[in-house]
């Protein structure tokens, strides 16, 4: 079973994107509502995928992402960001820090699982 990490500061999004990726998929998911507290729970878990939002109070995506990639720990972990913003130039700048996939809001909620699976290699 798939174990994967949802970084997000807004409710709403931890828990669709929770229920969706439990409920279709069948992976076993846990929640983060701040990059710092997302760091603490991957070291803890050591999840197969990390699913964050961009834009977060405090440390936002990129920046945690930058910090999970100086641990030898959480450095092979992917990390999907979650974006609203679309511009080819923020696409293309998300891209250059090594994340596996940039997905935006909104997601579809039954197609998440598929699309994570799809960037990632995982066969169903």
């Amino acid at each position: 079973m798939r174990r994967i990490l949802i970084i997000d500061d807004e409710d709403d999004i931890r828990e669709v994107a929770a229920l969706s990726l439990e409920s279709i998929a069948g992976w076993q998911v846990s929640t983060a509502s701040s990059g710092a507290e997302g760091i603490q729970k991957a070291l803890a878990e050591r999840p197969d995928a990390i699913l964050m939002d961009v834009m977060m109070p405090g440390m936002d995506g990129p920046t945690t992402f930058r910090e999970m990639q100086k641990s030898p720990e959480l450095a092979s972990i992917p990390v999907l960001l979650l974006t609203a913003k679309v511009q080819s130039v923020d696409q293309r700048r998300f891209s250059d820090l090594g994340v596996a996939a940039v997905l935006f809001k909104p997601f579809d909620p039954l197609t998440l699982a598929d699309q994570m699976s799809t960037v990632l290699g995982w066969t169903a």
